[in-house]
């Protein structure tokens, strides 16, 4: 049992309803069901999203449900409401396999098998991108969608580990053929990651946690300075005394929620949009617009109002 105790310690998992497994079929996911199968008797369900994106894919689920009919284990198939196809596949692959599969959890915690070598090829992924501190932080071994608790409770171990496991469970799996697919940064960046013995993934994942530690360090004050600061879109926000990153996360922050009480939905802003040169601004002393909101710095602090419309000519 202490191999399970390993796979499975520090998940935060408790709920008395059981646990739902995101089984695909491959190495990973199937030795994380071998190990919640010897833990969790009679406690775990298992849910195979199909994208329907390739050949194949339909029989990877039926083995899954297979295997899981040898265990005795309850399995579902999901498949997308639409068909996914267009730009971006591969977010819109996420995006519906995981409304998928917390729909199907019905707040239970929803277990993946994500692993430290996952972590590693995530990390260096955002790293070529610039990524601020939440990106570097990469996978999360918990998280939220909605009162759905999703864990990751592999993170610990790497991909040939879980491979062994795999193999000796009898319950078969299955390679993705995606996962050789240059056309992925992900399959890219893999590839020059086994090309590098001098990286070391265990180690870079664990970089990756530790940054994860500072992100939730940095969004608690955050949210300390915000309740402290934050008094509406024209009241001004004092940030005159803060470092760049709290005055970054405050500036999201408040963009977001100008745009929500000003009823702003065009230009687009997310989470994800830069606001360097919107600081940049700021740190002069001149007002910018970005994402329809115009920021004025003003001896009080920033105040947030809705852009005025655009003359077309």
């Amino acid at each position: 049992m202490a191999i399970v105790s390993r796979a499975l310690d520090g998940s935060s998992a408790t709920d008395d309803t059981g646990y739902a497994l995101a089984v695909s079929g491959g190495p990973d996911s199937m030795a994380m069901l071998a190990l919640a199968h010897a833990a969790f008797p009679g406690r775990i369900a298992a849910a195979t999203f199909d994208h329907r994106l390739r050949d194949g894919s339909a029989g990877e689920a039926a083995m899954v449900a297979a295997a899981c009919a040898t265990l005795g284990i309850p399995h579902a198939t999901l498949v997308p409401d639409k068909p996914i196809a267009g730009a971006s596949l591969q977010r819109q692959a996420r995006e519906a396999r995981y409304a998928a599969l917390v729909a199907w959890a019905a707040g239970r915690p929803l277990l993946t098998a994500h692993h430290a070598d996952d972590q590693a090829e995530t990390l260096l992924m955002r790293l070529n991108r610039a990524s601020g501190l939440a990106g570097l932080a990469g996978i999360r071994a918990v998280r939220w969608a909605g009162g759905t608790p999703i864990l990751r409770p592999l993170l610990d171990w790497r991909r040939e580990e879980l491979r062994v496991i795999a193999e000796g469970s009898g319950l078969g799996f299955v390679d993705d053929p995606s996962n050789t697919d240059v056309r992925h940064d992900r399959t890219r960046i893999r590839a020059s990651l086994i090309a590098t013995p001098t990286l070391d993934p265990a180690a870079l994942a664990a970089s990756a946690a530790f940054l994860g530690d500072a992100e939730e360090a940095l969004r608690y004050h955050a949210d300390i300075l915000w309740s402290d600061r934050w008094h509406g879109p024209d009241r001004g926000m004092d940030v005159a005394d803060l470092p760049r990153e709290m005055r970054r996360r405050l500036l999201r922050r408040a963009l977001i929620e100008s745009r929500r009480s000003l009823a702003i939905v065009l230009p687009p802003f997310s989470e994800a949009s830069n606001v360097e040169p919107l600081l940049d601004a700021l740190a002069r002393g001149v007002g910018a617009v970005q994402g329809g909101v115009k920021v004025t710095p003003l001896p009080t602090g920033w105040t947030f109002r809705a852009a005025p419309p655009r003359r077309s000519h």
